[in-house]
């Protein structure tokens, strides 16, 4: 028997795949309310999940840019030296303080 790989979704929601090979394995059981996939919808789901992580990481990266930027600007117009500024605030970007 070639290697059978299951697709499928949880009763959880999650996405799932169990590969067996050999012939005594056999083929894979689908869990308990679980639903199956073919392939092609478990590959498309999963980098739809994987797209919105991204984008998730990406939104959180922004927003912790402009925290840092904004505590930098504060910590800048409060008379602190740029240096200390960064060094507390974690900010890289350009002196905007003038």
């Amino acid at each position: 028997m070639p290697d059978t790989t299951l697709y499928y979704r949880t009763a959880g929601g999650a996405l799932a795949s169990q590969a067996a090979s050999g012939e005594a394995a056999g083929p894979p059981a689908l869990p308990e309310g679980a639903t199956e996939l073919s392939a092609e919808e478990y590959a498309t789901e999963l980098a739809e999940i994987q797209a919105a992580r991204q984008d998730h990481a990406a939104d959180l990266i922004a927003a912790d840019e402009a925290n840092q930027s904004a505590d930098y600007e504060a910590l800048r117009a409060s008379g602190i030296p740029e240096a200390t500024a960064r060094r507390l605030t974690g900010y890289t970007g350009p002196d905007t303080a003038a």
